[in-house]
């Protein structure tokens, strides 16, 4: 009996270590590919592209790619929105800032940037991963899919900028002000320096 549960637990434990490692190894080049934003969502149009040509080429699965889109909608919703919802916080007593004289609170977002990309990647993945199984592709006729997918886009969208309105806010910091610190006088003038 104990040599069972011996053979049983020599066999175990490589497949433990092996999957540790793996863990180990796939989380050290996610932290690797953090300060590179550009670099990670063009591997992920990358994978999109290869999805939508595989759902181009086989022609179906058109109710996996409609579940991915609903997917991604849900995440874009969780991007755009503040980690802290202002109507709740209206409630509470505190609010977002809307005189200058009122303290500064910086957009955090509900759901980060990396973490946004990541599940998206996942999704296309797993997604891509569903077109090889017929049990996956439900025949339906996909324009209905579709309009229905961009009525929902549309109507989510326009509550979520009516939000964004509302509360004054707004979740990207392109034109936002920088500081970047004290111009030196010689620069300002268009002198050349030393």
């Amino acid at each position: 009996m104990e040599r069972v549960e011996g053979d049983a637990a020599s066999t175990v434990a490589p497949l433990a270590k092996w999957k540790n490692d793996f863990s180990r190894a796939f989380q050290h080049y996610l932290d690797k590919s953090t300060p590179h934003p550009v670099h990670r969502w063009l591997g992920t149009l990358a994978v999109a592209a290869i999805y939508v040509l595989r759902v181009y080429y086989v022609q179906g699965f058109y109710i996996v790619s409609y579940g991915l889109g609903i997917y991604i909608l849900n995440l874009l919703i969780g991007f755009l929105s503040p980690k802290v919802d202002p109507e709740l916080e209206v409630l509470d007593g505190a609010s977002l800032p809307t005189k200058g004289s009122d303290e500064f609170k910086p957009f955090i977002r509900r759901l980060p940037e990396f973490k946004f990309w990541y599940s998206i990647t996942k999704a296309f993945c797993v997604a891509f991963l569903m077109t090889f199984f017929s049990v996956f592709d439900v025949p339906v006729f996909w324009p209905i899919l579709l309009c229905y997918w961009i009525v929902l886009f549309v109507l989510t969208m326009k509550r979520q900028i009516m939000h964004m309105i509302k509360y004054k806010y707004v979740p990207f910091s392109i034109g936002k002000q920088r500081y970047t610190g004290k111009k030196s006088a010689a620069s300002s003038r268009g002198l050349p320096r030393d």
